[in-house]
């Protein structure tokens, strides 16, 4: 299935290609990857085929299925589907949603399938998607290494070619460092942008969720699928969502910001240093105008965990008071976020005021912030240390050390794999003030197009 999400929905519409056939290779191909690398949680194989005929029938009727038409898409196992088990990659939380959410909803109304559910790392409380009771997922890419988490799986489905489309959330990170460990494409929305009913939560106020996928012009269509106000959603914005401009012919007149210390001060590996620097460089060529950004509030982890934890124990208090099972892992974590006290928590929260009054500031002053998106480019599964230049760190501080403050500061991001010759590459992260996902999207797909960015494609995954 390494065909674009924009060629299947054209060809099928167009009724040169069937979605039965196109929905029978990715489940085909889901199936046969499940053994080695363990993605899916569940394949829909009867309700997928059911819909794609559906989908066929209607173009044989003259009826437009819509922008998605017979597009395979894997989703994660915390986002509910009408008349399917939830499991949240959890030993004990397995609920069958009555209605699907709103995200489902959006994608079936446009023409989309979902073929899978995918594996996460429980309750998506983590960053390696190394699930305690479901087992590791495992990267297309090296299968001793991890996809990333939390939504290891959405990204891994779409590296290994079951999908064009995948379907994550992103609370401090959990869309793009999949995407970058995998090689892959991946948007972080503004929060309220896309909804969240009949989603998971992990730390309401942060949750986002995101689109995965091998080209810019894939992320862009599912965006434009999922973006918009939900009132059923408390957290949803009646924001309007603008649509990306067709081509930027370069980047004359974009300024782009290095926000040190920040880039300086999370560990890297020396592969990552070289790729930013290298890419940077290929991004003013293109015209834009880089300069470096000093804020020292920008440097991780800040009051990060005061901020999210709270959140976390909130959702879990009873659960856990309960003397529920969780995984050794993300046990440890929750049981420090039930020592998160409220007054910690309201400074957390004025701390993510005046952070977000910062970054007002700044974006006045430059359209883009850039970062690298992970500090490192792999994890090996079952090792808790990764090697940067700085010596072996805790691997959550490599991946997450340039994510998670985006989350606390609410702005949309999307990390793009770079041209740098390795398997993964290290990726880029742009940053765009609130509500301008279409300028992420337009400069990343000037990137693709001037072969700045591309995708890690996996044959025989």
């Amino acid at each position: 299935m390494r065909v674009a999400a924009t060629q299947i929905a054209a060809e099928v519409k167009a009724g040169s290609r069937s979605a039965v056939e196109t929905i029978t290779a990715a489940l085909d191909e889901t199936e046969a990857c499940q053994p080695r690398l363990n993605i899916a949680t569940f394949v829909d194989r009867d309700a997928a085929l059911t819909r794609a005929a559906q989908i066929d029938e209607a173009v044989a009727a003259g009826v437009d299925p819509g922008p998605l038409a017979g597009v395979p898409v894997a989703l994660k196992d915390l986002v509910d589907q009408a008349g399917r088990t939830t499991t949240c990659g959890s030993s004990f939380y397995r609920r069958v949603a009555e209605r699907s959410a709103t995200v489902v909803e959006r994608l079936e109304a446009s023409g989309a399938v979902i073929v899978s559910r995918t594996g996460l790392h429980e309750f998506a409380f983590g960053f390696s998607s190394e699930n305690h009771w479901f087992g590791p997922v495992r990267n297309p890419l090296d299968p001793e290494t991890s996809p990333g988490g939390s939504s290891g799986g959405s990204a891994a489905a779409v590296a290994a070619g079951q999908v064009p489309i995948g379907i994550g959330t992103d609370t401090g990170g959990s869309v793009r460092v999949p995407a970058a460990l995998c090689g892959q494409f991946g948007l972080k929305v503004t929060h309220g942008r896309i909804p969240l009913t009949g989603v998971f939560p992990l730390a309401p106020s942060l949750d986002t969720v995101g689109p995965i996928a091998s080209t810019v012009e894939d992320l862009t269509l599912a965006y434009s699928v999922l973006a918009g106000d939900d009132p059923a959603d408390p957290w949803s914005a009646p924001r309007p969502v603008v649509t990306p401009s067709a081509r930027l012919p370069d980047l004359q007149g974009v300024r782009i910001g290095i926000p040190v210390p920040w880039v300086d001060d999370v560990p890297t590996s020396e592969e990552v240093a070289v790729a930013f620097a290298e890419t940077v460089g290929r991004l003013q060529a293109l015209g834009a105008e880089v300069t470096e950004i000093e804020e020292p509030s920008f440097t991780p982890p800040g009051m990060i965990r005061e901020a999210s934890y709270g959140e976390v124990a909130t959702i879990h208090r009873r659960w856990w008071s309960e003397g529920r099972e969780y995984g050794p892992e993300v046990a440890a974590r929750i049981d420090d976020a039930m020592t998160i006290t409220l007054d910690e928590y309201v400074e957390a929260r004025a701390w993510r005021s005046a952070l977000t009054h910062v970054a007002a500031r700044i974006f006045r002053r430059v359209d883009l912030l850039v970062t690298p998106a992970t500090g490192v480019t792999t994890k090996r599964i079952g090792e808790d240390l990764v090697e940067t230049s700085q010596g072996p760190v805790p691997y959550r501080t490599a991946l997450s050390g340039f994510t998670a403050l985006v989350n606390h500061l609410g702005c949309p991001a999307l990390v793009a794999p770079t041209a740098y010759d390795a398997a993964p590459p290290p990726a880029l992260q742009l940053v765009a003030p609130w509500w301008r996902e279409h300028r992420l999207l337009e400069v990343a797909a000037l990137g693709e197009r001037e072969g700045v960015f591309t995708s890690v494609t996996v044959t025989g995954a």
